[in-house]
């Protein structure tokens, strides 16, 4: 009796499912910390996206990041994929019952979240790569992407054979609108009669709903188009491959997406500035302020097509440049909308 009993136990110990390390989809740690259990705490990060971490662009850069800290920190990373305020909370909520020491909400989106879990648990940071929500274990990070889109509308402006251009949005968030706005400057310093519409779709993964938009602004007379819709800038893409339109990328170098059709890219380096964040949490330097990322620090670029830069008037070329050049030394204030 006894061995069946003991025989009985050790299948329900075999067969029963271990606990997951991490609250997440897509969960990782540096081989030095799987197997054998450590002897200290690890550093453990987590990240919310709002979209897929595929999308070519805001959300794939994000996990570059994770990446980095993971490679460069020997960090244990996790993510999650979320697409509601429901879900934001649930997501920053876990980690912080994890205790893990730092958690990313990608998107001027997952600020209250940020909010609502620092109050509950205040040993995890939590920091939000937009916005300007901050609390004693809650901070921002603030992106000057608009000091490239600034640019863009120049090129636009300077190139344009209509005197119109296009913008694609998923969702009307401020950050998204700012960035639009900053192009729109752009533009006008150039010709303050130059057009811009701008069309949002309401989400970031419907790249039929962004493709549609596209060709609609295209048949308005837009001869160069600019996006913010994750994912679905694909849609963009594909829109202005098929009608031979010009374009640019957004957040991550794009080039390579459309190389016939875009001209440049506006980029964000957000995994040097996951890194540089990362730090100071694991350092426990953390402040509690908004951290201002731009073209002066490195952290935004204009990156262009090589192949397509050559097509451009050089004196297009030559004003961007000086420009860039103003950007970085403060002498030109670009307009932010928040």
């Amino acid at each position: 009796m006894k061995r069946a009993v003991l025989a009985f136990a050790f299948l329900v110990l075999a067969c029963a499912k271990p606990e997951t390390s991490a609250p997440a989809n897509t969960s990782t740690a540096p081989a030095a910390t799987r197997g054998a259990a450590s002897t200290s705490k690890p550093f453990r990060v987590g990240l919310l996206t709002p979209g897929s971490i595929n999308d070519g662009g805001w959300n794939a850069i994000a996990w570059e990041g994770m990446q980095r800290i993971q490679k460069e920190l020997g960090a244990e990373i996790s993510h999650q994929e979320t697409k509601t305020p429901a879900e934001f909370d649930e997501g920053f909520r876990s980690y912080g019952a994890k205790k893990f020491d730092l958690a990313f909400g990608h998107g001027f989106e997952f600020q209250d979240a940020a909010k609502k879990a620092g109050a509950e648990y205040p040993d995890t940071m939590f920091v939000t790569t937009s916005g300007s929500t901050v609390a004693r274990n809650v901070a921002p990070m603030r992106f000057r992407l608009e000091e490239a889109t600034y640019l863009l509308g120049v090129i636009a402006a300077r190139e344009s054979k209509t005197g119109k251009a296009g913008l694609v949005g998923g969702i009307n968030l401020p950050s998204i609108a700012s960035t639009f706005e900053a192009f729109k400057a752009g533009a006008h310093s150039v010709n303050p009669k130059f057009e811009v519409k701008e069309i949002y779709t309401g989400n970031f993964d419907d790249l039929g709903a962004a493709k549609v938009a596209t060709l609609s602004l295209i048949n308005a007379g837009a001869d160069f188009v600019f996006h913010q819709a994750n994912e679905a800038g694909r849609g963009v893409f594909q829109a202005c491959s098929e009608r031979k339109i010009r374009c640019f990328g957004s957040n991550k170098n794009q080039n390579d997406l459309a190389p016939d059709v875009i001209v440049a890219s506006a980029v964000l380096d957000v995994p040097g500035a996951f890194v540089r964040m990362a730090k100071t949490v694991r350092d426990k330097q953390f402040k509690p302020e908004i951290q201002m990322f731009g073209m002066a620090n490195g952290i935004v670029t204009l990156e262009w097509n090589e192949k397509l830069k050559g097509t451009l008037a050089p004196a297009t070329v030559a004003e961007v440049e000086r420009l860039e050049a103003q950007i970085k030394q403060g002498a030109l204030q670009v307009p932010l909308g928040f």
